[in-house]
């Protein structure tokens, strides 16, 4: 009996040690492979934003190659739309990128002699780097552009997934029944994986055009690319929109002064509490809320693995996670709680108290 004991013990550990070598090895794999994984990723995340939209065109009658043209032109012209507004704002920031260091750098001195602060502007630029905000905004901008350089892998890639979509969960449930799996398991996945990113992308839609409008009721330079970004950083919820603000604030300082920066910051914290802190909670309920801990670590985690894209995507592959591990058992569905906020798992635990 001891001898099977510590058997079993010790084939445990050795699963346990293999399982840790095969993540570590598929998280440095994904690494390596990140140029051809981004593109697919972002086709994949844009054909689950399209498929409900060509489902509505098939219901009409509409063939499905048809449909699928459709909604293709209809990204491709977003696309060019968006790139035509935002292209020359980008362009035209990154030439100004070493005025606006230069000028921020004044600015944050003329504030501390204000405050009696005796430094010399060398070592209060070291101590806060407040340029690192407005290198962040390029980095960021390089590396969508660097993505449109696959713009026809991931558009083929769209295509061949909208085309698949009508029978790909048919085959999915006659898979999972052939293993004895749930066969509702991708159907309940794929909705909330889908309705997810649908109230994620309009609510950001949202808070783009409002901080576009902000400011540029305040005159402030690039006011598309500020919308745009506000728009972009908004799929991470939490510090999405702090980091969005940040860049457009410090412009403020540089261009007018400190009151309107303190009016245009004040702003964007209208902007956020009302879309991201009232209007979506409503909206996508609590059920799919992230532990502010996990965005942070998932920004990290992906931006580290997937680089500047890899942070935009960081929350909706780690929802993509938590809603599988939610819907695939019990077992599975006591891990995504790890990854949930405090208050569903007060909720919860409530639930459990009172039952």
């Amino acid at each position: 009996m001891l001898i099977e004991s510590q058997s079993q013990q010790s084939r445990s550990g050795i699963t346990v040690a293999v399982s840790i070598i095969a993540i570590i090895a598929v998280i440095y794999g994904m690494q390596a492979a990140r140029v051809i994984l981004v593109p697919f990723l972002v086709a994949g995340f844009l054909a689950v934003l399209c498929v409900p939209i060509t489902r509505y065109l098939e219901r009409l009658r509409i063939p499905t190659g048809l449909a699928v043209t459709i909604v293709v032109v209809l990204i491709i012209g977003i696309m060019v739309l968006a790139g035509t507004f935002i292209g020359g704002s980008v362009g035209a920031f990154n030439e100004r990128l070493p005025f606006y260091q230069e000028r921020l750098n004044e600015r944050v001195t003329d504030i501390a002699a204000l405050l009696g602060q005796e430094v010399s502007v060398g070592g209060l630029v070291e101590m806060i780097q407040p340029g690192a905000a407005m290198s962040f905004v390029a980095n960021l901008l390089n590396g969508l552009q660097a993505l449109l350089a696959n713009f026809f892998l991931i558009m083929f890639a769209v295509i061949f997934i909208l085309l698949e979509a009508s029978t790909f969960p048919s085959k999915m449930q006659l898979v999972l029944k052939a293993s004895h799996g749930d066969p509702e398991y991708f159907k309940r996945f794929t909705n909330s994986v889908q309705r997810y990113l649908g109230i994620k992308t309009v609510t950001s839609l949202a808070t783009g055009l409002a901080v576009w409008l902000l400011t540029a009721a305040f005159g402030l330079d690039f006011p598309v690319l500020w919308g745009f970004l506000a728009f972009l950083l908004n799929y991470i919820p939490n510090i999405g929109s702090l980091i969005a603000s940040i860049p457009a604030i410090l412009i403020a300082l540089i261009q007018f002064g400190t009151l309107q920066a303190l009016m245009i910051a004040l702003g964007y914290f209208v902007i956020n509490i009302t879309i991201g802190g009232v209007i979506e909670p409503r909206v996508m309920g609590r059920g799919l809320g992230l532990s502010t801990l996990i965005v942070f670590l998932s920004l990290v985690f992906w931006g580290w693995i997937f680089g500047p894209i890899g942070m935009l995507l960081s929350v909706p592959l780690t929802m993509t996670a938590k809603i599988a591990l939610e819907s695939s058992g019990e077992k599975s569905s006591s891990i995504a709680l790890l990854l949930s906020a405090p208050d569903r798992v007060k909720s919860r635990d409530e639930s459990s108290r009172s039952g």
